[in-house]
């Protein structure tokens, strides 16, 4: 078969079906072409799905899974795959099991020999690093912080020294308190990109040393609205001390320039990387408080 052909719909087949994470047109065709053939569909909030299947003209029967009913409902699920049906997988918006239900049936499925097919699609995750101008060649997916404060910081003091870019999801309502956790516990340089509303009319990626960027998203509410992304700059081992020239440099511009712009220039005029000079003043200044 030619693999630009509709691909037959298998019996006996879960298929993790990836949907939009803002712009409908970031669908596949493949997407459209099983949600619209397969028996049923296994959905995280049947309405959500009902609204997506309706804007496409899909005519499906609908499946409720999601977090709280996921244990009890993949038996059932299994059960009509056993007996022959082909059903799809969707959590609301993105790949599904990607901070979304989903494992548990997947896993029952591979654990009875059911063949699960995944598809490629839409991930904010994978969209946010792929815009973030942070290493992407070995990154660590974390998922939402802990909501409650000592197990935000634990978390983030076990990740303190982790040399691979980060990826966190965080809600609206607890942004700011990640971001001055994030200060408190790897220092205000970390360099943060926050990239909200991804694919959406009001999308926004901006990046800064974390202090800063925490000082940007208080300046106006609205920065700290939608679904967001963080990527974190992985730790960065300082070398063994700084060049005794560029440390003289750096203080000179200090005395006329704001530091950020101190520290790019003093980095450029020696041939540096600009964060470490930036996290050297930054610590010069603490230690002077």
């Amino acid at each position: 078969m030619n693999q630009h052909q509709q691909a037959d719909i298998c019996a006996s087949t879960l298929y993790v079906v990836p949907t939009p994470i803002g712009n409908l047109e970031d669908i596949t065709q493949r997407a459209l072409s099983i949600l619209g053939r397969v028996d049923l569909i296994a959905a995280e909030d049947t309405r959500h799905t009902g609204l997506l299947l309706q804007h496409f003209a899909i005519n499906a029967r609908l499946f409720a899974l999601h977090d709280h009913n996921e244990q009890q409902k993949a038996d059932i699920l299994l059960a009509k795959l056993q007996q022959g049906l082909s059903i799809a997988l969707v959590c609301d918006a993105g790949t599904p099991l990607i901070n979304d239900p989903g494992y548990h049936l997947v896993r029952r499925c591979r654990e009875a020999g059911i063949r699960v097919v995944p598809l490629p699609g839409p991930c904010a995750a994978i969209t946010a690093l792929s815009a973030a101008g942070l290493p992407s060649d070995r990154f660590c997916y974390e998922g939402f912080l802990p909501a409650k404060r000592k197990g935000r910081m634990d978390t983030m003091q076990a990740l303190e020294q982790e040399p691979r870019t980060l990826i966190f999801y965080e809600s609206t309502h607890r942004l700011v308190e990640s971001l001055r956790d994030m200060v408190a516990v790897w220092g205000p340089a970390r360099y943060v990109v926050l990239a909200r509303e991804l694919t959406k009319t009001w999308e926004n990626i901006y990046g800064a040393p974390v202090g800063e960027l925490l000082a940007w998203v208080s300046e106006d509410e609205h920065r700290a609205r939608g679904e967001m992304v963080l990527i974190v700059e992985g730790f960065q081992p300082q070398a063994d001390g700084l060049p005794p020239e560029a440390l003289r440099t750096l203080s000179l511009l200090q005395k006329e320039l704001p530091l950020k712009t101190a520290a790019a220039l003093a980095a450029e005029i020696h041939g540096l990387k600009k964060n470490a000079l930036y996290r050297y003043a930054l610590e010069q200044l603490g230690d002077d408080n």
